[in-house]
């Protein structure tokens, strides 16, 4: 196929994008409504793992070189062959030199698919022919397509039989209703009962801003059940870096965000709800300014849901078949919210030592929770250790498992394996985890350059001014909102202390690509923010920013919520063909800066990207005895630190409150 117009981010997916990589940063991608990109497969009679094209608002235009058959799907409405109309669903041919013009996604809808029979041949990176738009890589070189490209489609030899799959596409309209299972969090932990509720009861709007990575809701403020996330943030949405489900709507700020197919994996936002697997398709489909409802389900009837859905899929000869014959579709379950949904949030179990609390995170994700939600590097070590008895146990049917600081989210494949029965088996593991204060890590201590105060980083906070929120108190300087809140003397105490401080990285993948999560050993060095309500559209590459209590290097290009001080080298390097994996940092590297200027680091950035040299290593010790001692030492001098910052922490929440 020849690309003679590329319409408007029209990309290379595959139906379930690339698996395990979640834990370092890197989101599974694929077509985003997967159901209908799985129906034009099997039109054509492709295998469910082929690959064809997604575009956005405008399809591309294409002429091909030899005769196939093609099925569009989706928000295609207006789409031609050789000026001919072409239906959705309708498997079609295509002679040598003939031209498919997709046409407008120009409502209802927003996203159209194209399946070609033999699918599109483009090189598998990290196991998917997946496009990620913002990390540069899949598809076709990693990037959208662009007016005289070309594309391999393959062989057509053993394909299934093309049939028609017009009468099962799902409708797509202007309204929708996306059934939500409750949790990870809720009511009463962090929001009210009465706020949780009026989440599912408010006709949400779909905000502008909406693409890959999530779908900004926009309606009433949530109301919280606290006054703050403590050492998380200064707002009552901000809890210690977790992982995200896709689905999961996370509150930043004040603010629902529904995680997308290229969404974060890692970060330190509240997710009340989550989207069940067979209604994520619509959050493709839903244009800025539609109506969205959520309605809660129990997961029995998610599991329903998705079992209907499944079966569609897998026979979807039988559902024309049935269409055809008129047998009626089940009408949608649309419960009222209930209570005890609310309250129970999916518990599935409970332990001491440490207090472990397990809950759904939708419908094939589990988050393993462990001590109070507070700051404990003895935690952080005891859920590595957990992880890696998981790891080790090579349980079938565990696709992810990605670290927080004080949690664990596993994803399954359901139907291998159950949450129920993975809750046992975690249970049982951790019965088993060694006491943390009795283990020594071997890591290594990491020395990276940082320019201070650099250009792209105040790019990136004078863009939130202008253009999101021009009131709020870290604009327009984010470092003089860092000092303000930490009770500092003068602005430069924010740099001296990221010189002084020896960081440990307790989590990668925040945010994107390896990006570290990173707090100080030492307390008196640890600096307290908040993180922005609502987050940034765009933050640049590799820029350093403060949240809460911790550290981040951003990994790439994207949004963020980490008030900004400066910027240092990629922590993600993607060579094809290597076998040194493309994430430079690893779990409880110790990480410490050293200041350079801009134009130093210009340099220092080229010469890691192009990998000409690499991070300055070696090889380092980290246990909890060190940590402790170092407590003890300066018991008196941290006390007076905390006390201090605590005191600015409220000054600061009440001038915000008024």
């Amino acid at each position: 196929m020849e690309v003679l117009t590329p319409g408007t981010q029209t990309t290379v997916q595959d139906l379930t994008g690339r698996g395990g990589m979640w834990d370092v940063g890197v989101p599974p991608s694929g077509a985003w409504d997967d159901l209908s990109f799985a129906l034009a497969n099997a039109a054509v009679g492709n295998p469910p793992d082929a690959a064809g094209l997604e575009a956005v608002v405008t399809g591309p235009v294409l002429r091909f070189d030899r005769r196939t058959t093609v099925c569009l799907t989706g928000a295609t409405h207006r789409a031609t062959v050789d000026g001919r109309p072409l239906r959705p669903g309708i498997v079609t041919p295509v002679a040598a030199g003939s031209v498919l013009d997709v046409g407008p996604c120009d409502g209802p809808g927003m996203r159209a698919y194209l399946a070609v029979a033999g699918g599109i041949r483009v090189p598998e990176v990290f196991g998917s022919r997946a496009t990620f738009l913002l990390g540069g890589f899949g598809g076709l070189d990693g990037r959208a397509l662009a007016a005289g490209d070309e594309l391999t489609v393959g062989r057509t030899e053993n394909l299934g039989a093309p049939m028609d799959v017009a009468p099962i596409l799902p409708r797509i309209g202007s309204e929708w209703t996306v059934r939500v299972l409750a949790g990870p969090h809720g009511a009463p932990e962090y929001l009210t009962e009465e706020g949780a509720r009026e989440l599912l009861e408010t006709p949400w709007t779909v905000d502008h801003r909406a693409d890959r990575t999530g779908v900004r809701l926009t309606g009433p403020p949530p109301k919280w059940s606290r006054r703050d996330g403590g050492e998380a943030g200064l707002h009552p949405s901000n809890i210690h870096d977790s992982a995200y489900p896709v689905g999961g709507i996370m509150l930043s700020g004040d603010t629902p965000v529904v995680v997308g197919p290229d969404g974060p994996s890692l970060g330190g936002f509240v997710v009340p709800f989550t989207v069940i697997r067979a209604d994520r398709w619509k959050l493709a489909q839903a244009r800025p300014g539609d109506p969205v409802r959520l309605v809660l389900v129990s997961p029995a009837e998610a599991e329903a849901i998705n079992a209907e859905r499944a079966a569609l899929l897998a026979d979807p000869r039988a559902a024309v078949a049935a269409e055809f014959a008129g047998t009626p579709a089940p009408a949608p379950m649309l419960p009222a919210p209930r209570a005890e949904l609310l309250r129970e949030h999916g518990f599935l179990r409970e332990r001491a030592d440490p207090a472990v609390v397990m809950r759904r995170a939708g419908d094939h994700h589990l988050l393993v929770e462990a001590g109070p939600a507070v700051l404990d590097l003895h935690v952080r070590v005891w859920v590595h250790l957990l992880a890696q008895a998981l790891r080790a146990s090579a349980t079938g049917g565990v696709t992810e498992i990605v670290e927080g600081v004080r949690s664990l989210l596993v994803q399954v494949d359901p139907d291998r394996l159950p949450l129920e029965r993975l809750a046992g088996l975690l249970d049982e593991l951790a019965g088993a985890v060694p006491d943390p204060a009795g283990v020594t890590l071997d890591v290594r201590e990491v020395t990276l350059p940082i320019a201070f105060d650099h250009p792209a980083a105040h790019e990136a906070m004078a863009r939130y001014t202008r253009s999101v929120r021009p009131d709020a108190p870290w604009c327009p300087d984010n470092v003089e909102f860092i000092r303000r809140i930490n009770d500092l003397p003068v602005r430069d105490d924010v740099f001296r202390i990221l010189r002084e401080a020896t960081y440990v990285v307790i989590g990668l993948g925040d945010v994107y690509l390896g990006a570290p999560v990173a707090l100080p050993t030492d307390p008196r060095h640890r600096l307290v923010t908040t993180k922005y309500n609502p987050a940034r559209t765009w933050t640049p590459q590799n820029a350093v920013g403060i949240g809460g209590a911790y550290l981040c290097v951003y990994g790439m290009e994207g949004p963020g919520g980490y008030q900004l001080v400066g910027r240092t080298v990629p922590v993600w390097r993607h060579v094809p063909g290597s076998d040194e994996p493309p994430w430079l940092l690893r779990q409880f590297d110790r990480l410490r800066f050293t200041p350079v200027t801009a134009e130093e680091l210009a340099d220092l950035r080229a010469d890691v990207k192009a990998g000409r040299s690499g991070l300055e290593t070696s090889p380092a010790k980290f246990s909890l005895s060190e940590v402790d001692e170092l407590e003890s030492k300066h018991r008196e001098e941290i006390a007076l630190f905390r006390k201090r910052r605590q005191a600015a922490f409220d000054a600061e929440r009440e001038r915000w409150d008024r």
